[in-house]
């Protein structure tokens, strides 16, 4: 059962893996419906959104062309998610709510899946780590970027880089202890549940402003010059105590 269970695994993850094209296509053509494009700028940010974050990553590995560009179905599903957005809204609450889950759970695979080629091509962590969220949210920013939008992920919104980041970290630790299969599922599920959580309790990371040190130069100074003080003052107490110890 378990070995009829890994068989099926790589069709699973490469049908999750189109449902992620497909969605980001859809998302991509909204996007392009709300800037009222015409139907070019429907496909191009579909195909961005839907592709380019593999693309990217595939080009710094080096494995060229990319695995988007050798697989016709890669195309065809972006272009069919940037027609369904086209002809239909998709506004509902219940298609939100749909787009949401299902773009959590291929947030997570992407992310595995960014990071598991970076290992299985040599790399370290860090880059693994890397290519992994590029991999999951690399595409949304070349789409907002073209579209002449601040990207998303930049802060402001719900968490996104931060269980794309999650589910690169489980798929890590995963294979360094050679369950790589584990691993895509854990990540999956983590992307899905951590994305749907953070919709629900309106989770943010702080921004800038809330982090700002409400101190003026004079009162930095007047630290340094305290710390500085206190420096002195235990040095000259040292060398006393010295000064006071008998000679052996």
């Amino acid at each position: 059962m378990l070995y009829q269970f890994n068989s099926w695994l790589p069709e699973i993850f490469r049908a999750i893996d189109l449902t992620g094209v497909l969605l980001n296509g859809v998302l991509g053509g909204r996007l392009a419906r709300m800037k009222r494009f015409d139907a070019v700028g429907f496909c191009v940010l579909a195909i961005t959104s839907a592709l380019g974050g593999g693309m990217v990553r595939d080009v710094l590995l080096g494995a060229a062309p990319p695995v988007a560009l050798t697989d016709p179905r890669y195309l065809t599903v972006a272009l069919a998610g940037a027609g369904v957005a086209m002809l239909w809204k998709l506004d509902s609450r219940p298609w939100r709510i749909a787009l949401i889950l299902a773009d959590g759970m291929v947030l997570g695979c992407w992310a595995a899946t960014g990071a598991l080629k970076t290992l299985v091509a040599g790399f370290g962590i860090l880059p693994a780590l890397l290519l992994g969220l590029m991999t999951a949210v690399g595409g949304g920013m070349i789409r907002d970027v073209c579209a002449g939008n601040v990207p998303q992920v930049l802060g402001g919104n719900h968490l996104y880089a931060t269980p794309a980041l999650a589910s690169a970290i489980v798929m890590v630790v995963a294979y360094k202890c050679g369950f790589p299969s584990l691993g895509m599922v854990l990540a999956t599920l983590i992307g899905l549940g951590f994305t749907a959580l953070a919709h629900r309790r309106r989770w943010v990371l702080p921004q800038n402003s809330e982090w700002t040190l409400q101190l003026s130069s004079s009162q930095v100074q007047k630290m340094l010059r305290m710390r500085a003080a206190r420096r002195a003052d235990k040095l000259r107490n040292r060398h006393e105590k010295n000064a006071e110890m008998p000679p052996e």
